[in-house]
């Protein structure tokens, strides 16, 4: 059943309306909108998810206003085109039809927009009839391109991708280029040089997917089963993050695979050089069937460590020879901590190699990290990222990196040329200030 929140006529006082699509979207969203409100605590805004019911948005106090409602698709149509008639059976057609009027009326009453996201939120901003900037998190130009050129494709089918020039087509760049677009942020520096080819008003100000990331002050030092003990050769030790993905159950999939990776590496190296694996665990994944997983592949619960700077709380350690293994839901730590990641997700993997370091991905069954996902996520994010077809092979590919300091230095380089550093969010969020001429209070 559609949710209908607060009349928009009651909160007509507000200035800016916020559209998104997605998870990762909504929290894109969100923290521009919180540098929005750091400019000015007059500055009125108010959010319109249009998958999902926008829990980022509830939960730091961002209005929201209009219909909304989650959909059997979980907002993976485009990967999936099954989940389209689930989707229309669930309503799809009526929310639509609710939210495009929602944001008809923001324009007529002097507002607003900013979509961030894909095509959806921006043709909804278009729609609206005010002016409206755009956040484009779904494409980039190294999807078809690098700096040298055309990226080799296999058929003839994936060469016909380049045919309008752009990974944006030519109607998505009407959008962008309409009078009433006043700014586009695309999510790197080529992109944004691509699309001004055609008079789009394209800012690069950075990926703000990269924000946020800071260390909590977490540490693992002491929590793997080391001999040498905390005096022992740290520079030995390799630290690997695993990313199974966030959305169950396929992250539970994910999580066998990800560990016959690790048991790999563990028969390798581990009764030659301490490892240390942290699994970063979204909430709302639950840990007991990893738990179970993990026992089933010979590890033991040796313990928990409780660290008063992390405030996720207690962290469950696995023990296996010299190898120790962590469930944490200290994220950022994570990325931050380790060497590798052994990865089989979307945004996190992203996150981990613009940080600079490399990512090592398995293809999986679905829905989202399929083969298809994986391919595409290398043309994404080059040499930052190693695909292994079976996870027993793992071991060569991490040699390989060990073994080439002159690709760990470019992959160091690559990782900040195509995500981006942090604070993208507050500089878009003064751009909009002077381009959507929003008022400041």
């Amino acid at each position: 059943m559609v949710k209908f929140l607060p009349p928009l006529q009651l909160i007509s006082a507000m200035q800016l309306l916020c559209l998104s699509n997605g998870h990762g979207e909504d929290l894109i969203a969100l923290r521009i909108l919180q540098a929005l409100q750091r400019r000015s605590k007059q500055l009125q805004l108010a959010a319109l998810p249009i998958v999902g019911q926008g829990e980022f948005y509830r939960a730091h106090g961002i209005p929201i206003v209009g219909a909304v409602q989650s959909m059997p698709s979980g907002g993976f149509i485009y990967m999936d085109g099954r989940q389209l008639a689930r989707d229309l059976q669930g309503g799809l057609i009526q929310l639509t039809l609710a939210q495009l009027k929602t944001v008809r009326q923001w324009a007529q009453q002097g507002g607003v927009v900013l979509a961030v996201g894909d095509i959806v939120p921006l043709l909804f901003a278009w729609w609206s009839g005010a002016a409206y900037g755009f956040v484009g998190t779904a494409k980039s130009e190294y999807y078809l391109r690098d700096e040298q050129g055309w990226l080799p494709r296999q058929s003839w089918f994936e060469r016909l991708e380049r045919w309008s020039g752009s990974v944006f087509l030519p109607w998505e760049r009407w959008l962008m280029a309409h009078p009433r677009c006043k700014a586009v942020f695309p999510r790197d520096r080529l992109t944004r040089s691509v699309l001004q080819k055609w008079g789009i008003p394209a800012f690069d100000l950075g990926n703000p997917m990269m924000d946020g990331l800071e260390p909590t002050g977490v540490e693992w030092a002491m929590a793997a089963d080391d001999p040498d003990g905390p005096d022992g050769p740290e520079q030995c030790r390799l630290t690997f993050v695993l990313l199974p993905g966030s959305r169950p159950p396929e992250a539970y999939e994910n999580w066998q695979i990800l560990l016959q990776a690790v048991s790999a590496l563990v028969m390798a190296w581990g009764n030659q050089r301490p490892l240390l694996f942290l699994a970063a665990v979204a909430p709302q994944l639950d840990a007991v069937p990893l738990q179970r997983t993990l026992e089933a592949y010979g590890w033991r619960l040796s313990g928990s460590v409780d660290n008063p700077s992390d405030r996720s709380g207690s962290q469950l350690v696995f023990s296996q020879y010299r190898t120790s293994l962590i469930l944490t839901s200290a994220f950022n730590d994570c990325l931050h901590q380790a060497d590798f990641a052994l990865a089989m997700a979307g945004t996190a993997t992203e996150q981990f190699v613009g940080l600079g370091k490399p990512a090592i991905i398995f293809p999986g069954k679905g829905p989202q990290f399929t083969p298809k996902f994986a391919e595409a996520q290398i043309r994404l994010l080059g040499p930052s990222v190693t695909l292994v077809e079976q996870p027993s092979r793992v071991v060569s590919a991490v040699q390989s990196l060990l073994q080439d300091p002159d690709r760990l230095q470019l992959i160091q380089a690559n990782g900040a040329r195509r995500m981006g550093v942090s604070g993208a969010a507050d500089r878009i969020a003064a751009c909009l200030v002077q381009q959507l001429k929003v008022k400041q209070g």
